[in-house]
Formats: structure tokens, sequence, C-alpha cells
């Protein structure tokens, strides 16, 4: 969760889907490779930039499976859900550090929203994980934080 100094965080519209689906920046973790040296460089592919820092991690992995009917038509029936460890980051760049033209595209838009506007922007088979994570990550933020 990658939140900017105005306190609304980070999502990008995927290129890959067919709905406007939007999402935080995640991605997966190599094998043997620390979890958060794995968010940065998932940063840097996806959005160009790794200008933040970390200032809270969730206490849990997190799981969402995909939906049954998506399986095949998603990612060439790849994968069937993820587990995930989740960050709150403060973004120290600006705007102009994000580029979403990375070698390997994933997004197609992003923008800063309100925390509570992410799960309803989220496909709906995730809204309720990133309810839960929003929720666990606010409680964990340093008191100089203020969520839009």
């Amino acid at each position: 969760m990658l939140i900017n100094r105005d306190g609304r965080v980070f999502v990008a519209r995927r290129l890959d889907m067919p709905s406007e689906a939007w999402q935080m920046p995640q991605g997966g973790i190599d094998e043997g490779e620390d979890p958060a040296v794995a968010l940065f460089r998932e940063m840097r592919e996806e959005i160009g930039t790794d200008k933040a820092e970390i200032v809270a991690e969730s206490d849990d992995w997190y799981r969402y499976d995909l939906p049954e009917d998506l399986r095949s038509k998603l990612w060439g029936g790849r994968y069937i859900g993820q587990r995930q460890k989740w960050y709150a980051l403060q973004f120290l760049g600006s705007d102009s550090d994000i580029n979403i033209a990375t070698e390997e595209p994933e997004f197609m838009d992003w923008k800063w929203v309100p925390s509570a506007q992410v799960p309803e922007l989220i496909v709906p088979f995730k809204r309720d994980l990133y309810r839960s994570v929003i929720g666990h990550l606010t409680a964990k933020l340093p008191p100089r934080f203020v969520l839009a």
C-alpha cells in the first residue's frame, strides 16, 4: 500500500483484464528472496520507481483464490490465487518518478485515491481481502500518517 504525502493510496489499472480492474502493486517473491527485497524489486518492475520507505508490515500472510470461472481465462490458467505479505509504504518521490511504461508493462493507468475508495475499485473477488489488509495496515501506521 503506497501512500503519498496527501494520505492517498496508489492504484493502477491492469492491462490484462477485460474489466476496469484496479489494484495496488503486487508481485511474486523469488525463491530465497526476502519479502521486503521483493517488494522494492516489484515496485521498480511495475511502476518504475522504488522511492519509498516501509512504515508498516502485516503480521500475517493473506490469501485469495481466483473464482473457478476465471482460473482458465486469466494468465493462461497458470495461477489459482496468491499468498501475500502486505506492507504500507510512504512514497518519497514525486508523481513524475512513477512510470508504468516499464519493460514489461502491467498497467495502463494509475492514480492516487482515498483508502476507503480502494476496495470499490478492485475486482469483486478481492474486495474483502483489500478491506482486511487496509484495515490491518492502517491500524499499524505511525501516528504521523493520516489517510485521506
